[in-house]
């Protein structure tokens, strides 16, 4: 009897099942960071209204109660988000002289152009809950973040005017 020859494969090595673990849990960890960026980075503006032309329904009282609060003492001020962008952010303080205690104060804050068109117009909460109610005869600060500014602005303090209140429940 002839004998076969015999060939031997050699046997394939295992697959590095370490480096493939480290990757996944380091791809996971990546998207895990992005996603808390996305959330807690960029949307970190004062509370929006959206369309500045959709206001609540405010009732006619607080409508003209509305000329009983002053905006005094606008600042404009920079600063950079974690993300490295230019936002700018202004302040001021809301004066209540009228008798009632606010809870929601919306203003409607306006940039201008050289040619002193709007180029930005949006509508901000200067005071919303959980803040403590602006009180009768009561002057409290105030900041409103922008990120993005169009580049036609004039760097001039924007105007800003009181476009809704809510008067706190009770009295």
């Amino acid at each position: 009897m002839r004998e076969q020859p015999q060939i031997q494969l050699p046997e394939a090595p295992e697959p590095d099942r370490s480096r493939f673990s480290f990757a996944l849990l380091l791809a996971g960890a990546a998207v895990v960071i992005c996603v808390a960026a996305f959330y807690f980075l960029p949307g970190r503006q004062s509370p929006s209204r959206g369309n500045p032309d959709a206001h609540r329904t405010f009732s006619t009282a607080e409508r003209a109660y509305a000329s009983k609060l002053r905006v005094e003492n606008l600042a404009l001020s920079r600063a950079e988000n974690f993300l490295h962008q230019e936002v700018t952010i202004l302040s001021g303080e809301l004066v209540n002289d009228g008798d009632q205690k606010l809870t929601e104060i919306e203003l409607t804050v306006e940039f201008f152009d050289e040619l002193n068109q709007a180029v930005l117009r949006e509508s901000r909460l200067a005071l919303a809950p959980p803040a403590q109610p602006l009180a009768a005869a009561e002057r409290r600060v105030f900041e409103i973040s922008f990120e993005h500014i169009p580049t036609s602005w004039n760097m001039q303090l924007p105007a800003a005017h009181v476009t809704g209140v809510l008067f706190a429940p009770g009295k």
